[in-house]
């Protein structure tokens, strides 16, 4: 399929073949939803591109963008590409400190704001923005923040105004904009978007339309939609993944849906609109994951054991099933020759009891996700095993795929159709990949190495940090994405862990702890791990440690049941009884006969009982910050090595 040049051409293309189609579906307060179809969507596009010419906004300026995912979002953000201008997105949860590092580093003249909150941190930071001239708001915003930014010699306009006057000025200014739009080009910058800052200091990704058009390719025919199927957008969409989302969904006049990953929000929305597709981070598909055995076991008696069987037979069946369909990553012979009369008699008669599973258990849960739900899709962290095994039986599609902010991001992701278990699919078609070892050698298929990457989606470098941007790439114009991962014969990609991350123990074996990680959380008291080898040193230790967070409902039940008595929450985490029985859940999960080795016992735990927050613990997109959590916790990671 042939793609336009720029981002906004696409949308332009988009308007002109659909324009009644619907773009947009926005919840308002009422809980009802307003539509706005292509046609109005890029008109108001071009009219907010028209505002900010006449504002004075010139082709390569950088705007802030520092709002979440809403419909004015995706307008401003078409509107200033229109005309060359290059956004700095970031959304509501940013810190000052965070805001102030960003938009002083890409020295953004005007910055585009959400609401109040945003308005307000943004004059708190004035004195270290001297580039910054203009404030535009999407929500109405008091007169004591407009004076507050006159005062501080900053020009303010609600966003409304903009599209306004920005229309006016069209019709005064004829095809001006439209001209301004076919100026752009496929290697010009779209946008500078910071990393999120799991491992310090945010990094400014450049990233051009090009990179992201690349990817459009073949992502539409992995994941798929007709005109007006509807997707629900619930990341943040300063993000890239999300931002990349939506871009695939416009490219195929299908509809935005904002919606958010809030379990109450989210269940009535999938309701209520029956979108396609679920874009999110795998937070979002564990919490409905946790959400269904949670409310299986307060059911118990006869229909928990009966849900326990037929989701026990449906993984059984769909695992025989993979293996002789060839759904499974492959790394030497499969000898389907000699699997097939083995297998195929169990795989008839476990056939039937899935189907009553489905008629009795499994069209429940389905309902929950709507009738016409084709797929989700998991990125911006690891897929956990025992989640994509439980959903693959229950027949709820998830498909996990890979990227980074530097690919723009994605590199892979197994497509609807045909999806390879624990695999991200293949590269995509213009992306090439490689495994390599510690000295750059190229590995063959099967074997574990650093994941590099090289195509049309790496980004143009990173913002002013040219020896950043050489530290992650190699001389011939790979780069290094800091990933683990083995391909299969087939040219799948499996990831095997971060570099990063990787412990190493005094032994000199070499942990990845998300494999550990992902196990220890399959228990239903445990919500939370963190495996670490090193003290609050950073020292590396001879065994390995965990701080554990427990499931407050599911440890108070389990008080319940078996005459603890407690005054608070904290208290029975830190009780004996309560310490003993997570240490045997540990203890029980990281063995041998679940494929750990020796080294990987997990030693010693530590109880923690706050959630993890986004902003604290978490990145934005829900990934864990570790380098955080061995800062806020460094006392507990203390006694986990004290001798």
């Amino acid at each position: 399929m042939k793609f336009e040049q720029t981002v906004p051409k696409i949308v332009r293309s988009t308007a002109q073949r659909y324009p009644e189609t619907s773009a947009q579906l926005s919840r308002t307060k009422t809980g009802s939803y307003t539509e706005v179809n292509y046609h109005d969507f890029y008109q108001s596009a071009l009219d907010f591109a028209g505002g900010l010419l006449e504002l004075g906004i010139k082709r390569g300026d950088k705007i802030g963008l520092i709002a979440d995912n809403r419909k004015e979002w995706e307008q401003a953000d078409i509107g200033l590409l229109t005309i060359g201008a290059v956004d700095v997105p970031r959304g509501c949860d940013s810190t000052e400190k965070d805001l102030l590092y960003i938009l002083s580093f890409a020295e953004c003249g005007t910055v585009i704001a959400e609401n109040s909150a945003q308005v307000k941190k943004i004059l708190n930071i004035r004195e270290g923005l001297p580039a910054l001239k203009m404030l535009i708001a999407f929500d109405p915003v008091a007169e004591e923040e407009r004076q507050l930014a006159a005062a501080k010699g900053i020009a303010f306009h609600q966003f409304t105004d903009v599209l306004l006057s920005g229309n006016e000025w069209r019709k005064r200014n004829i095809d001006v904009v439209e001209e301004e739009l076919e100026k752009g080009q496929w290697d010009d910058l779209a946008t500078i978007i910071f990393t999120s800052g799991t491992t310090g200091t945010p990094k400014g990704v450049m990233i051009s339309h090009g990179n992201f058009i690349t990817q459009l390719d073949d992502v539409t025919e992995r994941i798929f939609l007709n005109p007006g199927e509807r997707a629900l957008c619930v990341l943040p969409v300063w993000h890239v993944f999300q931002r990349e989302v939506e871009y695939v969904i416009i490219s195929q006049a299908a509809t935005l849906c904002y919606s958010k990953p809030i379990g109450s929000i989210l269940l009535a929305d999938l309701q209520k609109l029956d979108p396609y597709l679920l874009p999110a981070v795998p937070r979002v598909f564990e919490a409905v994951y946790d959400g269904i055995w949670r409310k299986m076991r307060k059911v118990g008696g006869i229909s928990f054991l009966l849900f326990r069987f037929f989701v026990a037979e449906a993984e059984l069946w769909c695992a025989i099933d993979r293996k002789l369909r060839r759904k499974v990553a492959r790394f030497g012979p499969d000898y389907l020759g000699f699997w097939w009369p083995v297998l195929v008699l169990p795989w008839l008669l476990l056939y039937p009891i899935k189907l009553l599973g489905n008629l009795l258990v499994f069209r429940k849960i389905k309902a929950m996700v709507g009738k016409n739900f084709r797929a989700g899709i998991a990125g911006g962290g690891a897929f956990p095993e025992v989640i994509d095994k439980f959903f693959w039986a229950v027949g709820i599609k998830i498909v996990e795929g890979y990227g980074l902010t530097e690919t723009s991001p994605i590199i892979g992701v197994r497509p609807i159709a045909c999806p390879v278990m624990r695999t991200v699919g293949t590269p995509l078609r213009g992306i090439q990949v490689r495994v390599v070892d510690a000295d750059g050698i190229i590995l063959g298929k099967g074997c574990k190495g650093s994941l590099q990457v090289k195509g049309g989606s790496v980004m143009k470098g990173y913002y002013k940090r040219p020896e950043l941007t050489a530290s992650v790439m190699t001389a011939d114009g790979w780069l290094d994405t800091g990933d683990l991962a083995v391909l299969t014969l087939d040219n799948e990609i499996q990831l095997r862990g971060r570099k990063k991350d990787t412990i190493v123990l005094m032994g000199g074996e070499n942990i990845e702890p998300l494999p550990i990680e992902q196990k220890i959380n399959t228990s239903p008291y445990i919500a939370a791990s963190i495996v670490t080898g090193t003290n609050e040193k950073g020292e590396d230790q001879r065994y390995l440690g965990a701080l554990i967070l427990p499931s407050k409902e599911e440890i108070e039940g389990y008080a319940r049941e078996n005459g603890i008595s407690f005054a608070s929450f904290e208290e029975l985490a830190e009780s004996e009884p309560i310490r003993e029985l997570l240490k045997t859940e540990v203890g029980e999960l990281v063995t041998a006969k679940n494929g750990f080795k020796s080294f990987e016992k997990i030693n010693r735990i530590e109880i923690i009982t706050k959630p993890f927050e986004v902003g604290v613990e978490l990145s934005a997109k829900q990934e864990l910050m570790r380098y955080r959590v061995n800062e806020i916790y460094r006392n507990k990671i203390a006694k986990l090595f004290q001798t």
